[in-house]
This record gives C-alpha cells, sequence and structure tokens, in this order.
C-alpha cells in the first residue's frame, strides 16, 4: 500500500486521513509539532522563509527519519504568497539532504478540475470517480464536524464554571472523530459532543468580552504554533470568533473559485477604502475582517503572522487607519522560530485588560468583571 504524508494543519488531519484512507492509501502522519520539529525546519530552511514553511519541512524530516514514505501531499497555490513555492522548494530541499521522496503538489483546480483529477488519479489505488465522491464526502463531513465544534467550544469556553471543562470535551470529540469510520458513526459522536458541550455549566450574568481572530491561515488554524490561542483568550474570559476555518477554505478554494470567479466580491467591498488589491495570502481578508469587526461592535481584533509574511505585511499596514476611522483596537502577533509563549500571553493579557477597561469606560465607569484562570 503507497505510504503518503501530510504536514500537519490545525486539525485538518482529520478529514484528511479519512480521504485518503478511503482512496486505498495508507497515512502516516508526522509526530506532533515541537522545538525540535521547529528548529530542524529552520535548519534546512532558507533563512527567510516563513514560519510555516521551516514547521512543515520539520514535519517532513521528522517522518521521514522514522518512515518509509513513499509520497507526500502538499496544496500548491498562485499569487504574491510564497505559499505557491513551498512544495517544489521543499522537494529540492529534501533531495539535497538525502530524503528520496516525490511530491504531489495539488494546485486549485480553478477553472480545470478535470486536470486536477488526472494528477490525482493515478497515485489512488481506489480511482473511480464514485469512490472519490464517496471519500469526499467522508473527509467533508468531518472537517464541518470539527469545525462546527470548534465555533461554539470558542463561545462557551469563556462561561464555563469549571476551568477546562470545554477543552477536555474537544480533546475527547477530536479523538473520537477521527477514529470513526461510518457516517452514522460520525453524526452520532458530533451530535453527542455538541449536547455535551452545550449542557456545561456556565455563568449566565458573565458577558465576555468579543474578539476576532484573523490572519494567516497556518498561524491562525494550528495551535502548537500559536501557543493555543483560542483556549488562551478563552481562558481569560474572551469569547473568540475565528474567521478562518478548514472547511471553508477548502469550499472556497476549490469549489467557490470554479462556479463562482467573483467570490471575494464582499471582501473587496469592505476593504477597498483601505485595500484596493488581492495581494495573496489571507491579506485582503485581513483587512476586509477588521472593518467587519467594527462595524458589527466586536471589542478587539487580533492579527496572526508569521515573521516576513508579505500578504499580512501589507494588510498589517492598514491595520491602524482602520483603528483611526473605525476605532477598533488591534494586537497583531508577529510569530517565528524565536518567540516564546511568556511574551504572547503577556501581550495577550495587556490587550485584555485595555479592552475591559475601554468597555467600562464606554459604560459609564461601571466596573465589569474581567477573569484570567490559568
Amino acid at each position: 500500500m503507497l505510504k503518503v504524508t501530510i504536514p500537519h494543519l490545525g486539525n485538518s488531519y482529520i478529514p484528511l486521513s479519512a480521504l485518503f484512507r478511503e482512496v486505498g492509501l495508507e497515512v502516516i502522519l508526522p509526530p506532533p509539532i515541537s522545538q525540535e520539529t521547529i528548529a530542524l525546519g529552520a535548519k534546512l530552511a532558507p533563512e527567510f522563509a516563513c514560519l510555516p514553511f521551516k514547521i512543515n519541512l520539520g514535519n517532513f524530516v521528522e517522518t521521514l527519519r522514522s518512515q518509509t514514505i513513499d509520497l507526500i501531499f502538499m496544496a500548491g497555490g498562485v499569487g504574491p504568497c510564497r505559499f505557491g513555492y513551498y512544495g517544489q522548494l521543499q522537494q529540492e530541499i529534501l533531495r539535497a539532504n538525502g530524503y528520496q521522496v516525490d511530491f504531489l503538489i495539488l494546485e486549485a483546480p480553478k477553472t480545470h478540475p478535470r486536470e486536477l483529477w488526472e494528477k490525482l488519479k493515478k497515485y489512488l489505488p481506489k480511482h473511480r470517480l464514485t469512490d472519490f465522491s464517496r471519500a469526499l464526502s467522508y473527509a467533508w463531513q468531518k472537517a464541518k464536524a470539527v469545525d462546527t465544534f470548534d465555533t461554539l467550544a470558542n463561545q462557551i469556553r469563556p462561561l464555563e464554571k469549571k476551568p477546562g471543562a470545554t477543552s477536555r470535551l474537544q480533546k475527547k470529540f477530536y479523538h473520537a472523530l477521527n477514529a470513526a469510520v461510518l457516517h452514522k458513526d460520525i453524526k452520532k459522536i458530533v451530535n453527542n459532543a455538541l449536547q455535551e458541550l452545550s449542557s456545561l455549566s456556565v455563568k449566565t450574568e458573565f458577558k465576555p468580552l468579543k474578539i476576532v481572530l484573523l490572519g494567516e491561515i497556518y498561524m491562525v488554524l494550528e495551535s502548537q504554533v500559536n501557543f493555543k490561542i483560542e483556549e488562551t483568550l478563552g481562558n481569560m474570559g474572551v469569547e473568540v470568533k475565528r474567521t478562518i476555518h478548514f472547511s471553508e477554505w477548502v469550499f472556497e478554494h476549490l469549489l467557490l473559485s470554479i462556479v463562482k470567479p467573483n467570490w471575494r466580491q464582499k471582501q473587496f467591498l469592505l476593504a477597498k477604502s483601505y485595500l484596493d488589491n488581492f495581494v495573496g495570502g489571507h491579506g485582503l481578508e485581513t483587512v476586509a475582517h477588521t472593518v467587519d469587526a467594527a462595524v458589527n461592535n466586536y471589542h478587539g481584533v487580533v492579527e496572526l503572522a508569521p515573521f516576513t509574511c508579505m500578504p499580512e505585511i501589507v494588510a498589517m499596514q492598514a491595520l491602524p487607519a482602520i483603528t483611526k476611522d473605525l476605532g477598533i483596537p488591534v494586537l497583531p502577533l508577529i510569530i517565528d522560530e524565536h518567540s516564546g509563549e511568556a511574551g504572547i500571553r503577556t501581550r495577550l493579557e495587556a490587550f485584555v485588560d485595555m479592552l475591559a477597561y475601554r468597555r467600562s469606560r464606554s459604560r459609564g465607569g461601571e466596573l465589569l468583571e474581567v477573569v484570567s484562570r490559568n
């Protein structure tokens, strides 16, 4: 059986593992991301490559050291973001260091979806369209389940009476969902998990601060790299609205890009006063969602970006003007291999304290509860 691996990207391993197993491939996941992973990638990567590139490379090296891998699946891309070069450059670096492995780089199909299918099917033992369609349906069900649960978890966590209860349920849910092999099992697991989450004892009088979390997709989705920022903020009494979800990203790039080429029109309209061009990555979305957060009366915005990320650097230049015009505070966090949890947490605590003070002032000086639970 063909052995394949993929880089870590949040909980995308749950639907992707299901997809590849359903089409007859053996999936070997990289070890969990650690400081060793980052150090390995940083050692082999160009100095000014962004952090996601280095971590992906570290993922592959750690996997290849312990397993015989036939194929690496890697997404591709076009536009100003350097993500489109990841696969080709990573393959060259690995081969130059003695790792002989093939890459299958999956580009967004745009108006030529058949090209994607022709590239894929020669590697798939089960390559009938019906087999692949069934596998996609199975993986999609899991991807949507993860995003649905995470959205509710971010609403419940700041209200929980027993610290850590939401996170424990979240971990249990991920494990059960990853192990599920039937559609009916997935549905049952999701329904039970959502019911358990909704049944947690919560503080009904507490009104949490509401923060929008946005930025570069890898930094937003990968909790081992962003220092579990959603959980950290939730434990500080903050309700987090994440603007990027894996299922939505797949839907936009694999479907909307084909059937609705102007699917970014709403984002262009929101951002046009501050950014009037597509700058690659999630730069346009960062500006648009910041404007949207202000219009919808969120208390603040946290932007996550890897050091040297060109789209986010461009977007970052527009954010002070949005703050000045619309009054929405923004905390940009630039993360690289030298960033530490203590420094990130200190900045988040200061930002949350400032938002709480602003809210209390806006309500005539009434002091509202802000909690910080370690």
